[in-house]
């Protein structure tokens, strides 16, 4: 994933999505050569020249001022992750000094995180990596995730189970939303990692086997997935709503800590408890798991599913 090429793409497709209506300039006549705002118009209302914006569409992003990279959000109307995505891409330009590393990360989970995670009992929670690779899990993490940590489509990864594997559309009972937001944090650790190995890989696994995937990929839309609430179909205990956040793990920056809650009294906080007495029957099993959740130990459904 090149870096200028990145840059160019995701300009172009900003600046593409906003009209001269909603950027308030004037309009004369109906035909315009390109869909959206102009080169000499973004430059223009920015307060650069045109030749130095076209400088910077081109992918030349390296030295670029903290005024001009807020002035093209203001102009480009760009949200709180696409703002982020293009300093992003913007420290990455600079080089390696300023931009976050991007070498493929040891995939041992630091033990004080391990002991985290076995402390949380009530809810589940998971620990993965900036490629979206489900790293760790407690026991209730390990029940929720079963289907995607089963999964046959490879090392367990939220974005390899969304799109190479179809028991996800059942899953995620929101498949289209799963979908925009897991390409889109891709996109956002692409912008940070632009030359990380193991994500180069994985986008292009993605690319040569699902359509999806390549038709989302080539949007260049961007996601903060900090928190809010995913609806499941667990083949075990049927639909939850479920509140996550995610916690940045101080000892291990490529990786986040991800908590899923009900809301008490709900019925998806009785799901969950049917889920803690489905996953304690497995105890034996799962305290077998290693690094990758879901080779050995992994609770397999032995009930129906509840819905």
């Amino acid at each position: 994933m090149d870096n200028r090429e990145e840059v160019r793409d995701f300009l172009r497709s900003r600046r593409a999505r906003i009209t001269p209506e909603q950027a308030g300039l004037p309009v004369y006549g109906t035909h315009r050569r390109v869909p959206g705002l102009r080169r000499e118009e973004v430059a223009m209302l920015a307060g650069v020249s045109n030749d130095y914006y076209i400088r910077l569409e081109r992918g030349n992003l390296g030295g670029v001022s903290d005024s001009v990279l807020n002035a093209l959000g203001r102009v480009l109307q760009l949200d709180d992750a696409e703002q982020r995505h293009l300093r992003d891409l913007a420290s990455a330009a600079r080089g390696p000094r300023t931009a976050r590393r991007s070498t493929t990360p040891d995939l041992n989970v630091p033990t004080s995180v391990r002991v985290l995670l076995d402390s949380i009992t009530g809810s589940p929670a998971v620990v993965r990596d900036d490629r979206l690779t489900v790293l760790a899990t407690n026991t209730m993490g390990r029940a929720l995730y079963h289907p995607l940590l089963t999964s046959p489509a490879g090392p367990p990864n939220h974005a390899r189970f969304v799109f190479l594997d179809d028991r996800s559309r059942d899953f995620w009972v929101h498949w289209e939303r799963a979908a925009d937001d897991t390409v889109g944090v891709l996109r956002s650790a692409a912008g940070r990692m632009p030359q990380d190995p193991g994500l180069s890989a994985l986008v292009g696994e993605l690319s040569t086997r699902s359509e999806d995937f390549r038709t989302r990929w080539a949007a260049h839309h961007v996601h903060l997935h900090t928190g809010g609430v995913k609806q499941i179909r667990h083949p075990v205990v049927g639909r939850l709503e479920l509140m996550y956040d995610t916690l940045s793990v101080a000892a291990a920056p490529d990786l986040t800590l991800l908590v899923y809650t009900a809301t008490p009294g709900s019925p998806s906080a009785d799901a969950l408890e049917l889920l803690a007495s489905w996953a304690a029957t497995e105890t034996a099993e799962a305290e077998g798991y290693s690094d990758y959740p879901g080779t050995t130990g992994t609770p397999r459904p032995t009930g129906p599913v509840v819905d």
